[in-house]
C-alpha cells in the first residue's frame, strides 16, 4: 500500500473551469492519427546550411533512394552471362 503524499499540491486552475465538464476524457484519442502525419527530423547545423529547405532535403533523399535501388538490384539480370572480355582487333573469332 502507498503512503499518502506529504507534499501540498497548488491548485493553479482558475476558478470558471467547471471540473465536472471534464469527465469521460480518453488519454491519446488522437495519438495515431497525430502521428501519422508527422515525420519531424532534426538536422545537424551543417546539413541545415546545406539543405535550407524541404524541398532540397526531399530531393537529396530521393536521389540517395534510386541510387541504392540501383546499387542493390544491379545492372546484370539474374542468372545473365556476364560480357565476354574485349579482344583486339584481327584476332580470329573462335
Amino acid at each position: 500500500m502507498r503512503k499518502p503524499s506529504t507534499q501540498v499540491i497548488s491548485d493553479e486552475l482558475r476558478p470558471e473551469y467547471d471540473l465536472s465538464q471534464l469527465k469521460g476524457g480518453i488519454r491519446g484519442k488522437y495519438y495515431q492519427q497525430a502521428k501519422v502525419g508527422t515525420n519531424l527530423v532534426l538536422l545537424e547545423p551543417d546539413l541545415a546550411q546545406a539543405f535550407p529547405d524541404n524541398e532540397s532535403v526531399n530531393r537529396a533523399l530521393r536521389l540517395l533512394l534510386t541510387a541504392a535501388k540501383a546499387a542493390k538490384t544491379g545492372s546484370r539480370r539474374h542468372g545473365a552471362k556476364p560480357n565476354k572480355g574485349l579482344k583486339r582487333a584481327g584476332e580470329p573469332r573462335r
